[in-house]
């Protein structure tokens, strides 16, 4: 045996080297008599063998371009497959047909993606998804988004839709028109999760089978029946969150959940990987992050060339054809394939000269086993029965099957949106449908139902009945929470004494209590990632547990100490790791289990302010979609609140980016007391009596402050919630007389500034300011924008809050915040003073808090001087006074 550096290397002693050279030579001599596939055929199902049998071996990454389950191993179909066929063939129909119908008024649409995956859903359907039926979870579904047109033709067939709601796919001003993705929330009854911002249904899909075992291992709610399906594109993989999770689903054994991809080669422009294979990429990357793979490319006619192969020439040839060559064939005749596939090999072209171009045809052009209905079955039997690990199903189809050779593989028949006459005829032809030619002869080309009494609908009905009721749908069971008491929010409402406690220790300590009580507490949800201790929340550790389906098998480094590292099997904190993403499709799931479960959930989801918004607010708008409720928290807020950090810490602009959601409900609180307002005012609406489709995003700081006790003044809760008060006027009796008076309007930790300014304003230049909190800038806004609508509809003059209660505050209005100036901005033409404010514009920097203050210019300092100018342009006071205040602070 030849002694290679390798071997030489190794640090695993051989004990018997004779019987490994044996071993070496018999392969040597298998690759010299029988050639290399042989011998390489030998080692993989050597290694199958040894993993089959419990042997500590890595497995192979990457198996043979074949279907992981031969036609011989296929279970029996359960159904009825012909019936099947034809319910299939009138949802294809169905599919393209409203599609081109809604061409007319150029609302567009997608016809290839369903055309290619029929089988893909309907197996699903007809077998495996189940309903919701007598309160039950049923399996969660997230469906390809551009495969929504065969989704809603299957709700025309079973009788939940009809023709003219078909006809309203993408005409949603009405009101009751169909979305043109899955958007629960423009049609709540049905979808569940929004999928169609690519890469997101599948990091969420994942956090939402790992949920489900979070809430069955609590005893909350028993998931144990629930699966989560997750249907993908090819193509879709490529985006970074369609794989991000993967290695959670392995590494925590989600047997509960499949994904199921889509592989027909093509993307929204072209090939996929047009010089390498997607589905083995794929395979590879999965079997790397521990999921069961489940291959399903060949059609049954493919069984015939594959019986022939005994030199292993096909298969080599299967895994060297690109798949931008294989998109080819699929559009080629006969004659290219003989001359591009099987003449590359003698072996191949033997083969090719027994087969009929008939044969070779079909083989090339459509038998994919994603068009098959017992292949698919097959594959999600098997993926159902695995245990330990998530699968995936690779399932291999063309894209734009059955809509005729103008569709088939082309490059653009993603964009393409429409049939023609004879197109339709051919697809009539080719999918066997009972319509006659006169039906045709004008347009629009007609939706087709077999009858509501039909044979098809009949067994499609009883298919659902056996599984639970209808799919997809979206049910939600109303359980109003019960109020906490109210001695959580009395402790902030007292403040904190001469102690000084940052807003971000506050939130913490009102949410541990709220988790301590005894109706609503093991229904909060903490989700951190990886920074409780940075948010003051590791106390969370030892008294809740952290999440963990292994439980803790190891003595934590930190055993010994009161606030010690605890992973409990029902831990109630989701410690996520380093990802935001990931987080946030926790929160998602967490967020919208009043739906999906009929068991609601609190959760808090505390982030970095400046990574939460700026990196994952596409899911935050996938959020909104879902209907998802709860509270973000962004802390460490503020872009001059982070010492040290600089650039990439310094958030000024998460509360701009959060005025962008409808859905989302921000505030910037200065005080304890106005978190906790906030925070019971937040329960109340999302969880009470009569709950809304909102959520709260917080924000919250890490500058150590005194708290004061809440105002007993009338109007401050009203005020909090609505978005601005007064908090504190200024003294008339250190002021004189006919004093110059202003309005100063803050939020968040710039609150503490404008106290210093308004002490200096009245010390050093007789100025008087009245100093207001404004807990939302947004809310303002959004109450504001709602009564111009109300005046423009004609119901009367609505005066905005925010003009209301200002309305008798003499002098001009100074806006301050720790945020970019268009924050606080939002409401300025509803402000009849005149308007002015300063904020911190810019990219943040690393420095003491004070010198970062002057540079932005919101030191009390510099809101002196912008006062003073606000006041000189409204002819209060001299410039003279504005200079000399320059002069004085060195500015």
């Amino acid at each position: 045996m030849v002694d290679t550096p390798r071997r030489r290397a190794s640090q695993v002693p051989d004990r018997d080297p004779e019987e490994t050279a044996e071993w070496a030579a018999s392969l040597d001599a298998v690759t010299g008599a029988a050639g290399p596939d042989r011998a390489s055929f030998l080692m993989r199902r050597t290694l199958e063998h040894a993993q089959d049998t419990g042997l500590g071996l890595p497995g192979l990454l990457e198996s043979d371009y074949l279907n992981t389950i031969p036609t011989a191993a296929e279970p029996p179909f359960p159904g009825n497959e012909e019936m099947e066929r034809r319910i299939t063939a009138w949802n294809r129909w169905n599919a393209a047909a409203m599609v081109t119908r809604g061409s007319r008024f150029g609302l567009g649409g997608h016809i290839a993606s369903f055309a290619s995956a029929a089988w893909l859903y309907e197996i699903g359907f007809n077998h495996f998804f189940r309903g919701k039926d007598a309160g039950a979870s049923g399996d969660q579904l997230f469906l390809q988004g551009h495969a929504s047109p065969g989704i809603y033709a299957r709700a025309f067939l079973d009788g939940r839709l009809s023709e003219d709601q078909l006809d309203r796919f993408r005409q949603e001003a009405g009101g009751d028109g169909l979305p043109s993705y899955p958007h629960p929330r423009r049609l709540p009854w049905m979808w569940e999760f929004p999928t169609v911002s690519m890469g997101l249904g599948a990091l969420s899909a994942i956090h939402q089978a790992r949920f489900n075992r979070y809430l069955h291992h609590r005893g909350i709610k028993d998931t144990s029946a629930s699966h989560v399906w997750v249907f993908l594109g090819d193509g879709e993989m490529d985006e970074p969150e369609s794989t991000a999770a993967l290695a959670l689903a392995g590494r925590e054994q989600l047997d509960n959940l499949t994904f199921v991809v889509n592989c027909n080669l093509q993307r929204l422009d072209g090939p996929v990987r047009s010089n390498f294979k997607i589905v083995q990429e794929l395979e590879a990357r999965f079997r790397a992050a521990g999921w069961n793979v489940v291959k399903s490319l060949w059609g049954t006619a493919w069984d015939e060339l594959l019986a022939r192969d005994t030199t292993g020439a096909l298969l080599r040839r299967l895994r060297e054809v690109p798949d931008g060559q294989f998109q080819t064939y699929a559009t080629r005749d006969a004659a290219y394939i003989r001359e591009h596939f099987f003449a590359a090999d003698p072996a191949l072209a033997r083969i090719a000269d027994t087969l009929a171009d008939r044969t070779i045809a079909e083989c090339f052009h459509a038998s994919r086993a994603g068009h098959e209905p017992r292949k698919v079955y097959a594959a999600y039997r098997a993926a159902c029965d695995h245990r330990g690990a998530p699968t995936v199903v690779l399932a291999q189809t063309v894209k734009g099957h059955t809509l005729g050779q103008g569709f088939e593989s082309r490059n653009a028949n993603h964009q393409m949106k429409k049939l023609t006459g004879p197109e339709f005829r051919a697809m009539r032809d080719i999918l066997e449908l009972p319509i006659a030619d006169s039906l045709l002869a004008g347009e629009p080309v007609p939706y087709v139902h077999p009858g509501a009494g039909s044979p098809e609908v009949r067994y499609l009905h009883e298919r659902r009945a056996a599984l639970g009721g209808p799919a997809p749908v979206r049910t939600v069971h109303p359980v109003a929470l019960p109020e906490p008491s109210p001695r959580p929010f009395q402790a902030l409402a007292k403040g904190s004494g001469r102690q000084e406690i940052a807003t971000t220790t506050a939130f913490v300590r009102l949410v541990k209590d709220l988790m301590r009580e005894e109706g609503t507490g093991r229904r909060w949800v903490p989700i951190v990632p990886d920074e409780a201790r940075t948010f003051g929340m590791e106390s969370f550790f030892p008294t809740f547990g952290i999440y963990s389906p292994l439980g803790q098998n190891y003595d934590p480094v930190d055993h010994d100490q009161l606030l010690y590292y605890k992973e409990t099997v029902d831990g109630q904190v989701l410690n996520e790791g380093i990802t935001e993403a990931g987080s946030m499709a926790s929160f998602a799931a967490a967020a919208t289990s009043y739906a999906t479960h009929g068991e609601p959930m609190i959760p808090f989801y505390v982030f970095y302010a400046m990574f939460g918004w700026q990196r994952t607010a596409d899911q935050m708008w996938a959020l909104a979609d879902q209907l998802g409720r709860g509270f973000l928290v962004g802390a460490t807020a503020g872009r001059t609140t982070m010492t040290g950090e600089g650039l990439q810490h310094a958030d000024g602009h998460s509360h701009l980016i959060a005025s962008t959601n409808p859905a989302a409900l921000a505030y910037d609180p200065a005080f304890a007391y106005e978190i906790a307002v906030i925070v019971r005012e937040g329960l109340r609406r999302m969880y009470g009596p009569d709950p809304q489709d909102v959520f709260y995003y917080l924000t919250v700081y890490n500058e150590v402050k005194v708290q004061p006790p809440m105002p007993a003044h009338a109007g401050v809760e009203e005020g909090i919630v609505r978005g601005l008060y007064r908090f504190r006027e200024a003294d008339a009796s250190a002021l004189p007389a006919k004093a110059p008076r202003l309005q100063l309007l803050t939020s968040g930790t710039a609150v503490h500034w404008v106290l210093d300014a308004q002490r200096l304003l009245a010390e050093d230049w007789g100025v008087a300011g009245d100093v207001w909190s404004a807990t939302s800038w947004s809310e303002l806004r959004r109450d504001a924008l709602e009564c111009d609508a109300a005046r423009l509809r004609g119901e009367g003059e609505r005066i905005p809050y925010v003009t209301r209660v200002l309305a008798d505050a003499p002098g001009p209005v100074l806006a301050v915040s720790d945020w970019m100036r268009s924050v606080p901005d939002q409401i300025s033409q509803w402000v009849v003073q005149d308007w002015h404010s300063i904020g911190t514009d810019g990219f943040g920097l690393s420095d003491t808090r004070e010198a970062v203050r002057r540079h932005f210019g919101v030191d009390p300092h510099s809101i002196v001087i912008a006062a003073l100018a606000a006041l000189a342009d409204s002819g209060r006071i001299t410039s003279r006074t504005v200079r000399e205040a320059r002069e004085r602070y060195g500015r």
